[in-house]
């Protein structure tokens, strides 16, 4: 169940069984060569949809752009500042919040999220803690990237090893060619080992990684293996999904 292609009465009846959403959070930034600037958007999306179809719970809209200033000095790239993607994340939450749910599964597509958005929920939990006594329902927040599973690091690893990289991955390049393959794309390039050094601003990254990869080669990506990678993510997080709501 995709949130907004509901009606309000539908979520309504939703909240009756279930207070759980899961919800998207990736970036809109660069991805090398042959990596779409939507990736990091497109592989949480994807997946969450299957998880929500395969469950039958509510996926919330994802949120497509994050914290991604490193990449700045790339064409395309669109960044929030941390300050703004916690006031994104906790708007979000709030206004879901409101209406009953309790419980935020955030499916990740995007490793320069993750300080931010913990910091987010640690701005949420903060709020409650203050207000002593109070009677409102408790909230639990999980974040948790898409790749982050056994069976999908297992499978990554096997396909790719270390050539899989940490930026513009093989792996999350195979998952967008399966999800759009009317829009995969070719370009000539080298692996050219893995990463010596992290980076600063975006200016630091460009020289550092002058065509956007990090110790990664996507063209060892397919859709083949986008395919089965998925099917291993929505494994994996289904599996957490009904972990994360049995907690007490």
């Amino acid at each position: 169940m995709l949130l907004h292609l509901c009606t309000w009465f539908e979520v309504e009846s939703y909240l009756k069984k279930s207070t759980g959403i899961l919800i998207p959070i990736g970036s809109t930034e660069q991805h090398g060569p042959n990596g779409l600037i939507g990736t990091d958007a497109i592989c949480p999306e994807f997946i969450g949809k299957k998880v929500g179809e395969e469950m039958d719970i509510l996926v919330g809209p994802t949120i497509s752009v994050g914290m991604a200033q490193h990449h700045l000095a790339f064409a395309g790239s669109i960044a929030l500042r941390p300050s703004t993607l916690m006031m994104v994340i906790q708007d979000y939450i709030g206004s879901l919040r409101r209406h009953g749910f309790e419980r935020f599964y955030f499916l990740n597509g995007h490793g320069g999220n993750i300080a931010t958005t913990t910091a987010a929920f640690s701005e949420i939990y903060a709020e409650s803690s203050y207000q002593r006594g109070s009677n409102a329902p408790p909230i639990r927040c999980l974040l948790r990237g898409w790749w982050e599973g056994e069976r999908t690091k297992k499978l990554a690893s096997d396909l790719f090893g270390e050539k899989d990289g940490s930026h513009a991955t093989a792996s999350e390049v195979s998952v967008t060619q399966y999800a759009y393959p009317e829009f995969i794309k070719k370009a000539e390039m080298q692996w050219t080992g893995k990463a010596k050094r992290g980076f600063y601003d975006a200016e630091d990254y460009r020289r550092t990684f002058p065509d956007g990869r990090i110790g990664s080669d996507p063209s060892l990506a397919s859709p083949e293996h986008g395919k089965r990678l998925t099917e291993a993510s929505v494994a994996d997080v289904i599996d957490d999904y009904k972990k994360f709501m049995a907690q007490e």
